[in-house]
């Protein structure tokens, strides 16, 4: 399975078929996250969010990283990627964050803390693992002005 599959019937389904898309992907490792962040927060920059919504989805999208990375990988942690995908959508931005996992790897339970954090900081969250990938899905909506 390739890995862009499994952003068929991404989270949100108002989100404009074409919407540009902006693709990252870095090594599986903790030390790669602040480039993560930084194009987070430079992408909800250039799209007119404010300071608070920027802050925001930078903190969701690093939770979710944090949460795939503690996953297990089924290949060597040198070779491991973490891939972040950034859809512009009506009034937002709808990110996907994924990596390979073991085919037995569990994802967070959705009332452990660190999936309050997501849900808090973001408008609408998902996850899905299958065959060997999992991904975190979130949207943040800018506030209507």
């Amino acid at each position: 399975m390739a890995q862009s599959e499994i952003y068929e019937g991404e989270l949100d389904p108002s989100a404009t078929p074409g919407g540009d898309v902006v693709e990252l992907t870095v090594p599986a490792q903790t030390g790669f996250l602040a480039v993560v962040r930084t194009a987070t927060a430079g992408l909800a920059a250039r799209l007119s969010f404010r300071f608070d919504e920027i802050e925001d989805l930078r903190i969701a999208v690093d939770e979710a990283c944090v949460l795939l990375l503690t996953l297990p990988a089924p290949m060597e942690p040198e070779e491991a990627t973490l891939t972040c995908r950034f859809r512009v959508i009506d009034n937002g931005l709808a990110v996907t964050v994924s990596a390979r996992v073991h085919e037995k790897a569990t994802l967070q339970a959705e009332h452990s803390f660190a999936w309050q954090v997501l849900t808090a900081h973001a408008s609408a969250v998902s996850q899905r693992a299958e065959r060997g990938l999992a991904a975190i899905y979130l949207v943040k909506r800018r506030r209507r002005r």
